[in-house]
């Protein structure tokens, strides 16, 4: 990006507004999203972000929003409605920047309110925010495995989360979270937050997933994928479970399935360079497919050409994974651990990602039982119905609202 135009990015005047304002008794809000995460930058907080941005851009006309974006993510985000503005924010997650100069910056446009859509919230910052904490994993899995850092720093950078968690949470006006069992652990692992006000705002499909009816050609790279397949899209973290699934798969093909493969979608880190480093040493070169990174349009098609979709993780927040997949008509056998039953239903094949046999089992079922298969992506067709990101772009603004009027009130 040329300078002239990040010298242009941050200079929105602190008290500017974005445009011309409504009558003198319209209490209009001047609201701020930290959007560092936006897009494929920040993978499924990028998807939350992405799309909320995009809902609250459709359905609100009265306020004024501030955008606060990275230079990796800067390209991604155009505003579609005049009340909304970028803001370069080059400021890198988890840093000693983050903490002690963001704070700073954001005093600077004297905002009624922030969201942070993560719970990575500067403790310096003391003005009005609402936080979401989409999930407490790392508080559940507080392994080095899960980190590319030494025992000792990995448990520096533990406690100093944990702090983190717990200060966004008390000082939030609003905890936002994406499932109703996500509340209870935040009440369960820090019991005064039963005293604040949680709200659950459900994520959904994202609009670009859902079946078009294109009849294009089929991008090369999904084209070469042999099948049949099962597929499993996200990151490699530990608490996926992956191993485990390559496992099931391994046992899956000697119990009778020689002709299926097994196809990841993820971007390769380091997590996913050690899973295939793991796989090659068992012999899977061949049947286990690390597809990389998908566009969008590629995900779609990759979904239409799986046989299945298996989802082993041991804790998620929402599942938005095995849900997109459900949009696209994938049936779907997922993990019971956690949020996963609340929010499939009845629309997925459940099994206990901790014992590989039923993990085993729902695969064979799966890819023996097509009229199952059949009755499952009606269930899952009629599930994702439920989920709707304007509703959470909605509810959204009523927290937004909320917070503000508590602001005001307690300065009156």
């Amino acid at each position: 990006m040329d300078r002239y135009r990040l010298r242009l990015a941050v200079r929105v005047r602190p008290d500017e507004p974005l445009t011309r304002r409504g009558p003198a008794n319209h209490r209009h809000m001047r609201i701020g999203i930290d959007a560092r995460f936006y897009g494929s930058l920040g993978k499924g907080l990028g998807r939350y972000t992405s799309e909320l941005i995009a809902h609250l851009e459709r359905i609100d006309q009265e306020n004024d929003y501030l955008i606060f974006l990275r230079e990796g993510n800067w390209n991604e985000y155009r505003p579609r409605n005049q009340r909304f503005r970028k803001v370069l924010a080059e400021y890198p997650w988890y840093s000693w920047r983050e903490q002690l100069l963001y704070p700073r910056f954001l005093n600077r446009f004297r905002l009624d309110l922030v969201h942070f859509p993560h719970f990575n919230v500067p403790l310096f910052y003391r003005r009005p925010f609402v936080v979401t904490i989409h999930d407490l994993i790392l508080l559940h899995f507080p392994t080095t495995r899960a980190t590319t850092l030494g025992p000792l720093r990995f448990r520096l950078k533990y406690l100093f989360y944990r702090l983190a968690i717990r200060q966004a949470i008390a000082r939030a006006k609003t905890v936002i979270t994406v499932s109703q069992h996500t509340k209870k652990e935040i009440e369960g692992a820090f019991p005064f937050a039963k005293q604040k006000d949680i709200t659950v705002t459900y994520e959904a499909c994202s609009p670009r997933l859902l079946p078009t009816g294109d009849s294009g050609p089929i991008d090369l790279p999904v084209a070469a994928l042999p099948q049949p397949f099962m597929l499993y899209v996200g990151n490699a973290y530990p608490h996926k479970n992956l191993e485990a699934l390559l496992a099931a798969f391994r046992n899956f093909r000697e119990s009778g399935h020689p002709e299926y493969h097994l196809v990841l979608v993820g971007s390769e880190d380091y997590f996913y360079r050690r899973l295939k480093t793991e796989s090659a040493s068992r012999g899977d070169d061949e049947q286990v497919i690390f597809f990389g990174r998908a566009t969008d349009r590629a995900l779609g098609q990759i979904y239409d050409r799986a046989s299945f979709y298996v989802f082993p993780s041991l804790h998620e927040g929402f599942g938005l994974p095995p849900l997109e997949a459900l949009c696209r008509g994938l049936p779907v056998a997922s993990s019971n651990a956690t949020c996963l039953p609340e929010i499939l239903g009845r629309a997925a094949l459940f099994f206990d990602p901790k014992k590989p046999e039923t993990i085993l089992s729902a695969m064979r079922r799966l890819a023996e039982e097509e009229h199952f298969r059949e009755e499952l992506r009606r269930r899952g067709f009629r599930r994702v119905r439920r989920y709707s990101w304007q509703d959470c772009a909605e509810k959204t603004r009523d927290i937004y609202e909320k917070a503000i009027s508590m602001k005001d009130h307690v300065q009156r």
